[in-house]
């Protein structure tokens, strides 16, 4: 099985992704936690080029091919063994991160977004939880934690209501993969939501 967790900086799907796969892992599951960018070495390198420096670093166009290079990494080594090896997999983002941030509240790319992933990933998850919460709640939550991982961050309120408006629609648009979950109360709340949704 594989299951992605998306949602705005600060959502706290990070948490819920760790409590997921903590929670499968108890009931005998062979469990994979990875994360987006990332979860390979060759993604790893290139997610220190995403997610540092200033906001507008890369251009969104940039910024897509970038994230596709990492994805197409992480699938080829790190997603289709584990599944191969009929391991559960959970990522904290996939490409719906993609489909929302560069296809939606950075630029109009979706289609450039769609084009992309169909011709180098062409893989879903088979459920994906969008942790749905205030964006202003989020960006707090976000600058609290510090770091030096917080170049979306930095873009600014408006920036996360465009893309907590582009997760809800993307839960519209994906119905039968994709469940929104309200990222409200403590993280054990949340993850009995998530648990309920999958």
């Amino acid at each position: 099985m594989f299951l992605s967790f998306e949602g705005i900086d600060g959502c706290g799907k990070s948490t819920q992704a760790r409590l997921l796969a903590e929670a499968l892992r108890a009931e005998g599951r062979d469990v994979v936690l990875t994360r987006e960018p990332g979860g390979s070495p060759g993604a790893e390198e290139i997610r220190r080029l995403l997610v540092e420096g200033t906001g507008e670093r890369w251009s969104p166009e940039t910024e897509c091919l970038l994230f596709t290079a990492a994805r197409r990494d992480h699938l080829e080594r790190t997603i289709r063994p584990a599944l191969a090896a009929g391991r559960v997999v959970v990522t904290d983002r996939f490409a719906d991160s993609t489909r929302v941030y560069q296809g939606a509240a950075r630029g109009d790319l979706r289609d450039m977004v769609d084009r992309l992933h169909a011709l180098m990933i062409a893989t879903e998850p088979d459920r994906t939880f969008v942790i749905d919460i205030d964006p202003a709640t989020a960006l707090a939550r976000g600058r609290a934690r510090g770091g030096g991982e917080d170049r979306f961050e930095s873009l600014g309120l408006g920036f996360q209501e465009r893309l907590a408006a582009g997760f809800r629609a993307l839960a519209r648009e994906y119905p039968g993969r994709v469940r929104l979950i309200d990222g409200s109360g403590t993280a054990d709340d949340v993850a009995a939501r998530v648990r309920a949704a999958l």
